[in-house]
C-alpha cells in the first residue's frame, strides 16, 4: 500500500490534484489525522491527507541519530521554546510521532476525563463514553501487556527501586508485534514491528479510498470568515524550500498537525478567534532525566526502552503537590552526550559511564500554559514558562526519580541542574527541593505537547466544541492532542487515536446534514 502514497515532490504532485475537490482535507497523518482519515473514508467521505513530512519505509531506518533525527523530527530534534528552556520533540512524516514513539499505550486517567466533563463541559468524554473508542483502537493496533521478557535492565533497575521504596508501579501496554528488542524505537523501527499509524491506519484509509500525499505543507486554511473553503498547500523540498502554491477546495478541513503546528496554522490563517484562545493554553508535559551510575553494566540502550512506570507521585486534583509521572528513559550516544554536564575531562568521564548508567525521568502533569504563535512565514514559535507551583512539583518528581535510583543501588546519581547535583545518599538531595527553578536550570524536554486548541462547551474558554468542531468557523475540525483541555499526565497516543475516531463521526454527520 506504500506505493499508493504520493509525494508532492514527484510529478504530477499537487498539480495533479489542482482541480479535485474533496469532502474533507486532513492536515497531518499522525495518530489523530490518520484515524480521522480512515474513519471518514469508511463513512463514505472523499478524503485527502496532506503531510508535510516524507514517507519513510522500515528499510530506510538506519538506526543512526544523524540520519534519522532530521527525517523524523521537526528541526532535526532541535525544536525548542523561544528561550531555549524546553526541547520539544514531535514528529513529522507519514505516521507522525507514532513512527518514533516508544509504543506506550495508556488510556487517559479517569480523573482527567471526568474533570474534562465536569469542569469544561466536554460531554461524551467520560471514561465509560470513551471506552468503545479506546477498545476499537486497542484492537486495531494490537495493544497488549508487556511481559517479563520485555523488561530490559534499565527498566528492571527502576522497578527494583520502586519496589524497595514500596511505591506504586506496574508494567505497561504497547502496540508492537514481532519486536526484535533492538532499542532503536525512537529512531524508527527497521523491523516494521510498530503497529502504528504508518503501518496500520494509513494503509487502511487508502484502501477505503483516501488519497495521501507526503512532502506537502499546508500553508493556509481558506475561508470567508464563516465557513471553510479549502487549503493552500505547496510541495516541501528536501532543502526546506516551498514549491509553487496550490489551492485545494474542500467542504471541511480537519487539522491534526500536533499541538505545536495546528495552532500555528490557525493563527497564520486568520481563523476567527474573538476570545483569543487559539494557541494560548499549550501544555508540554515537560520532563527531566536523572542518571544513576551502577557498578555493573546496564546497557540501557538495549531492549524495549520503556516497559515500566511508577505512579506514586502522580495526582490529578487541584493543588496537588505531586504531579509527576516517573518512567525509565535513555538516549543514544549523541543525545546522551548533549545532556551531560561539564567539558573536557569531566564530560569524557560521563561518556565513559555510558554503559553503566540507568535513567529515570520525571514528567510533569503541568498546569502552566504556554503560547504558540506563528511568524510571517507560518512557522510555529513557542513560549513556555513554568509556574512556581509547577516548578515545585517538578522538583519533587526529580527528587523521587533520584530516590528510585539510589534505592536500586546506584553508586551515584546526577541531577542535571545548571550546576549539577551529585548524590550518593538520599540526604545529599536535600537542597534539591529548595532549588529555585529558572529557564535552562534544569533543561526541560517535552515529547507530549497538547492542549493548545482546547475543547469545551464555552467558546470564551475553548477553541472547539466537545465534538471537535471549531466554535466560530463552520467546516473546521481539530483531531489531535491540541483539543485536550488539560495535560493528561501520561502518553497521549491512545487518546489522540480515539479523538480521530470521535471527530470523524462528527464531521460525517455534519456534512451529511448539509447534503
Amino acid at each position: 500500500m506504500s506505493d499508493r502514497i504520493l509525494s508532492a515532490r514527484s510529478e504530477p504532485g499537487l498539480d495533479g490534484l489542482r482541480h479535485t475537490s474533496f469532502d474533507v482535507i486532513v492536515v497531518g497523518s499522525g495518530a489523530g489525522g490518520a484515524m480521522f482519515a480512515q474513519q471518514a473514508a469508511r463513512l463514505g467521505l472523499s478524503v485527502l491527507v496532506l503531510e508535510a513530512g516524507s514517507h519513510h519505509l522500515p528499510g530506510q531506518m538506519t538506526q543512526r541519530e544523524g540520519d534519522m533525527l532530521p527525517k523524523l523530527f521537526y528541526d532535526a530534534g532541535g525544536r525548542c521554546s523561544d528561550d531555549g528552556a524546553v526541547m520539544i520533540l514531535h514528529g513529522k512524516g507519514i505516521g507522525g510521532s507514532t513512527v518514533h514513539n516508544t509504543n506506550l499505550c495508556k488510556r487517559a486517567p479517569d480523573e482527567v476525563l471526568q474533570r474534562w466533563v465536569h469542569e469544561h463541559g466536554c460531554t461524551g468524554w467520560g471514561p465509560s463514553e470513551l471506552a468503545a473508542d479506546y477498545a476499537a483502537v486497542e484492537e486495531e493496533l494490537h495493544v497488549t501487556w508487556l511481559g517479563e521478557a520485555d523488561v530490559n535492565r534499565n527498566n528492571a533497575i527502576m522497578r527494583s527501586g520502586v519496589e524497595r521504596l514500596g511505591w506504586k508501579g506496574s508494567l505497561l501496554r504497547h502496540n508492537r508485534q514481532g519486536c526484535q528488542r533492538s532499542g532503536f524505537c525512537e529512531l524508527g523501527c527497521a523491523y516494521n514491528a510498530k503497529e502504528n499509524a504508518a503501518k496500520i491506519v494509513i494503509p487502511s484509509a487508502i484502501q477505503l479510498g483516501a488519497q495521501v500525499v507526503s512532502d506537502a505543507r499546508v500553508i493556509q486554511i481558506l475561508h470567508d470568515g464563516k465557513r471553510v473553503k479549502g487549503v493552500v498547500a505547496a510541495a516541501l523540498g528536501e532543502d526546506g524550500q516551498l514549491g509553487s502554491k496550490v489551492a485545494l477546495s474542500a467542504r471541511a478541513v480537519c487539522v491534526a498537525g500536533s499541538a505545536v503546528m495546528s495552532p500555528a496554522l490557525l493563527r497564520h490563517s486568520d481563523v476567527p478567534d474573538p476570545h483569543k484562545q487559539a494557541g494560548r493554553s499549550l501544555r508540554l508535559h515537560p520532563g527531566v532525566a536523572v542518571g544513576g551510575r551502577f557498578s555493573d553494566p546496564v546497557h540501557a540502550w538495549k531492549g524495549i526502552p520503556q516497559s515500566y512506570e511508577c505512579t506514586e507521585k502522580l495526582q490529578f486534583h487541584d493543588g496537588a503537590e505531586d504531579r509527576c509521572w516517573l518512567i525509565p528513559a535513555f538516549a543514544h550516544p549523541g543525545g546522551f552526550a548533549g545532556l551531560q554536564p561539564g567539558f573536557g575531562k569531566a564530560h569524557a568521564q560521563a561518556m565513559r559511564d555510558y554503559a553503566h548508567t540507568a535513567v529515570v525521568a520525571a514528567m510533569l502533569h503541568d498546569e502552566s500554559r504556554g503560547i504558540v504563535s506563528a511568524n510571517r512565514d507560518g512557522d510555529a514559535q513557542v513560549h513556555y514558562e513554568l509556574t512556581q507551583a509547577d516548578a515545585k512539583s517538578l522538583l519533587r518528581g526529580i527528587h523521587a526519580a533520584a530516590e528510585i535510583l539510589l534505592a536500586a543501588g546506584a553508586e551515584q546519581v546526577m541531577v542535571p541542574l545548571s550546576r549539577p547535583l551529585f548524590a550518593r545518599r538520599v540526604q545529599d538531595l536535600a537542597s534539591l527541593l529548595d532549588h529555585r527553578y529558572r529557564a535552562l536550570d534544569p533543561l526541560l524536554t517535552s515529547v507530549h505537547p497538547m492542549g493548545s486548541l482546547p475543547m469545551g462547551s464555552d467558546p470564551r474558554r475553548s477553541v472547539v466544541d466537545p465534538s471537535g468542531r471549531h466554535h466560530q468557523l463552520h467546516g473546521l475540525y481539530v483531531a489531535d492532542g491540541s483539543i485536550f483541555p488539560t495535560s493528561i499526565g501520561g502518553p497521549p497516543q491512545l487518546t489522540i487515536y480515539a479523538t480521530g475516531r470521535k471527530v470523524a463521526r462528527t464531521a460525517h454527520s455534519d456534512l451529511r446534514s448539509q447534503s
